[in-house]
């Protein structure tokens, strides 16, 4: 786990990252489905026909967690929560390594010109900290700390 003084520089990429891909709107989360449905089609019955609506859902879901890096101490109840309701959708702990692959893919291309090494390894570090929480929601853990 990095020091406090990477976890912020770690937490800056991601949001600055963020903050440019927020700039393409829904077309970055719908390019994110469409990716993971050809990455991991056997979880394409786990969404509606017309994904446009969970689109939107992600990239709200995806802000709250890259601005709540600002105070991870308050991404532990609502992640945990989040994760026992995927449970409920049938999202296994594999399915979150697959994820992060395909956001951090869709991210990559889309920000091509900026995209760093860095940037990957923060948004990994990122996403590996959320699917943490979340899987240990999804198994009724409720302990378990984003910070």
């Amino acid at each position: 786990m990095p020091d406090k003084t990477d976890a912020a520089a770690e937490a800056a990429l991601v949001q600055e990252s963020f903050a440019a891909a927020t700039a393409l709107g829904d077309a970055l989360t719908l390019e994110f489905y469409q990716r993971l449905f050809e990455w991991a089609p056997q979880v394409r019955p786990m969404f509606p026909d017309d994904i446009s609506g969970q689109a939107q859902v992600l990239g709200k879901t995806l802000a709250f967690a890259v601005n709540g890096l600002k105070h991870p101490e308050d991404l532990a109840a609502p992640l945990q929560k989040l994760g026992a309701r995927h449970a409920g959708y049938g999202v296994e702990p594999a399915h979150y390594a697959v994820v992060a692959d395909v956001l951090i893919e869709t991210l990559q291309s889309n920000l091509k010109d900026t995209w760093t090494s860095a940037h990957e390894k923060a948004w990994r570090g990122a996403l590996d900290l959320v699917a943490k929480v979340m899987i240990a929601g999804s198994a009724g853990e409720g302990s378990t700390s984003v910070a």
